[in-house]
C-alpha cells in the first residue's frame, strides 16, 4: 500500500496505522476469492470532491483510492476507505468500472453496508490495541461515529422506520434506479445488509463474486443476482448474500 495527496494536518505514519487497521478489520478471516483483485492499493487525501475509486489506467495492477478528510479525524479517513475499500472488493477498480444503471445501487448499498461493519470491528480492534499511545477512548468515537451512520439510514424520507423490505423495494424501485450514488434512500437496504454481513461473515466472500460480467451494473437487478449467482458458483463463492438479497428485497 502506498500514500499520496495532501493529508493536511495529519502525519503519514499516523494515516497508514488507521488505514492498515481498518483493512485488517475489515478483511481478517475473510476469503478474498476474486480473480480480479489488485496487487496494490493506493490512498490519496485531495482537498476537494466526494470520496471515489481514480480509474486510471497508468498501473492497472493498482486500485487508486481517493478521499477527503479533515486534519486527524480518524472516523472519518476509515469510513471513507472503508466505502472505498468495498468497491475495490466487488472489483469496481479498474477502468471499465464506471457506475451505469439500473444496478449500481445495489453495489453502493453493499459497499456503505461493508464499511459500517468495519468501523464496528475497528472500535473493537481500536479497544483492545489502539495504534496510537494512550488513544483507547477513541474506540467510543469510532463507535459513535458508525452509530450516527445507522441511525441516519434506518429511516426512508418519509422519516418513518422500514418494517417491510419487499415493499419499500416495489415502492422505491425506479428511484434506486435513477440515484447517482449512496445517499438516504438506499438507507433502509443499506441497514439490511449491514446486518447480514454482520450475522454471517461469509457474505463478504460473495461479495468478491461481483461484476464479473462484461454488462456488470446494467442489467435490471433480477438478472444482476442471477449473473451474481452464477459468477459465486465459478469462483466457489458461499452464494449466501446474493440469495438472501432476493428474499429481503421479495426479488425473483
Amino acid at each position: 500500500m502506498e500514500l499520496g495527496g495532501e493529508w493536511a494536518g495529519s502525519d503519514q505514519p499516523d494515516v497508514r496505522a488507521v488505514i492498515t487497521r481498518m483493512r485488517e478489520a475489515c478483511l481478517s478471516g475473510v476469503q478474498l476469492i476474486s480473480d480480479r483483485q489488485p496487487k496494490q492499493l493506493r490512498v490519496e487525501d485531495h482537498r476537494s470532491g466526494p470520496p471515489h475509486i481514480w480509474l486510471q489506467e497508468e498501473n492497472l495492477d493498482m486500485a487508486w483510492i481517493v478521499v477527503d478528510i479533515a486534519a486527524r479525524s480518524w472516523s472519518q479517513l476509515a469510513y471513507q476507505f472503508g466505502h472505498e475499500l468495498g468497491h475495490v472488493l466487488c472489483n469496481s477498480w479498474v477502468p471499465q468500472s464506471r457506475p451505469k444503471p439500473p444496478s449500481h445501487w445495489l453495489e453502493e448499498s453493499m459497499v456503505e453496508a461493508f464499511s459500517i461493519r468495519g468501523l464496528g470491528l475497528l472500535a473493537d480492534s481500536w479497544q483492545r490495541e489502539p495504534p496510537f499511545p494512550h488513544d483507547v477512548a477513541y474506540a467510543e468515537a469510532l463507535r459513535k461515529y458508525r452509530q450516527n451512520l445507522i441511525e441516519k439510514y434506518r429511516r426512508d424520507s418519509q422519516e418513518e422506520p422500514v418494517r417491510d423490505l419487499a415493499g419499500w423495494f416495489r415502492a422505491s424501485r425506479l428511484m434506486l434506479e435513477q440515484s447517482p450514488g449512496v445517499g438516504i434512500w438506499d438507507g433502509p437496504a443499506i441497514v439490511a445488509i449491514a446486518e447480514e454481513l454482520e450475522h454471517d461473515p461469509r457474505c463478504i466472500a460473495d461479495m468478491c463474486a461481483v461484476n464479473r460480467w462484461p454488462a456488470r451494473s446494467a442489467v435490471p437487478i433480477e438478472k444482476y443476482l442471477f449473473l451474481w449467482e452464477r459468477s459465486c458458483s465459478d469462483l466457489k463463492a458461499p452464494g449466501v448474500l446474493p440469495e438472501r438479497i432476493k428474499e429481503l428485497f421479495g426479488v425473483t
